[in-house]
């Protein structure tokens, strides 16, 4: 394909023909001889006596012999001459557009696979590979068609992994949530994470809940699950207040949160939720909004028509 290979090709191509026209030759030699073994034994055969048989039928079988050696030299030679069997020797215009075309081909979208699996078999003889302990890399030697060689290194996967493996840090997550936080949640924590399966698939509960299986890691139960704390949701049923009042207590660090990676669920301390510090903040956003709410009533009939 590249450098001195086409007039290698055209070279190897001219050389198989000259070995087909020799083995014309040879045969062709072949026929002749065969041929004239015919008209011997034909010969022979009308000049012998016809009233001694035994002598008669020995040299007619000869005759026959020769005949049927004569045809099955004539069956090799076109065997020999078929279209099938003949090689054609290309010229190098042709072989250069073919050289040419071969990278349009190869990655043009309607190309089928059947067709790059032929073009592979016409072109590698053989694949040779072993195995770099010292590079943990796999080595591919490729015995190319006319004699050229190249080596191939791909990195070797390390024992247990495979390139549709759950990245690390998708399962790190799963791990530290497995127990405190139902699957569905753990699942919607890795989608907007925008983590994905080992095969590219966002998470389900159902996803969740078998990996988290096969590693034998605990499973969330309502009723008996011992947490160390409570959700937003939770936290903010406790003190009487919105998600958004909880949220900008642990944004001013009142309330101390926690949380596995960004997008997972709050863990708050339930000590920091009963704290005097907590409950007086919540007094007064709840002083706050009511007072807010009395200015409201106060301002709105003055813009009320009569």
């Amino acid at each position: 394909m590249e450098g001195n290979a086409i007039e290698a090709a055209l070279e190897v191509a001219a050389r198989v023909a000259e070995q087909q026209q020799q083995r014309h030759r040879v045969l062709s030699l072949e026929l002749e001889q065969a041929q004239y073994e015919v008209r011997l034994a034909a010969r022979r055969y009308e000049a012998v006596d016809p009233d001694n048989r035994l002598v008669a039928a020995e040299l007619e079988a000869r005759w026959n012999a020769a005949l049927q050696s004569a045809g099955e030299v004539e069956q090799r030679i076109h065997q020999n001459d078929l279209p099938d069997n003949a090689t054609r020797i290309p010229n190098k215009e042709t072989l250069a557009s073919l050289a040419h075309d071969l990278p349009a081909v190869w990655n043009s979208t309607a190309t089928e696979m059947r067709l790059k699996q032929r073009i592979i078999r016409i072109l590698v003889e053989e694949i040779i590979a072993d195995v770099d302990e010292s590079t943990t890399e796999i080595v591919l030697m490729i015995h190319w068609t006319g004699g050229r060689h190249s080596e191939l290194r791909v990195k070797k996967n390390p024992t247990g992994k495979h390139s549709r493996c759950t990245s690390l840090e998708a399962i790190e997550i799963i791990r530290q949530m497995a127990g405190k936080f139902p699957d569905d949640q753990i699942a919607a924590t890795l989608n907007r994470l925008t983590f994905r399966t080992g095969t590219g698939n966002t998470w389900t509960e159902g996803r969740i809940r078998s990996l988290r299986s096969y590693h034998k890691w605990p499973t969330y139960d309502a009723k008996t699950a011992k947490r160390q704390g409570l959700t937003l949701e939770e936290a903010s049923e406790r003190l009487a207040v919105s998600h958004k009042v909880v949220r900008r207590l642990i944004d001013s660090g009142k309330i101390s949160a926690t949380q596995v990676v960004p997008w997972a669920p709050w863990e708050i301390s339930a000590e920091c939720v009963e704290s005097e510090e907590v409950l007086q903040a919540v007094r007064n956003a709840k002083r706050r909004l009511h007072s807010t709410s009395s200015v409201s009533e106060t301002v709105l009939p003055m813009f009320v028509k009569p």
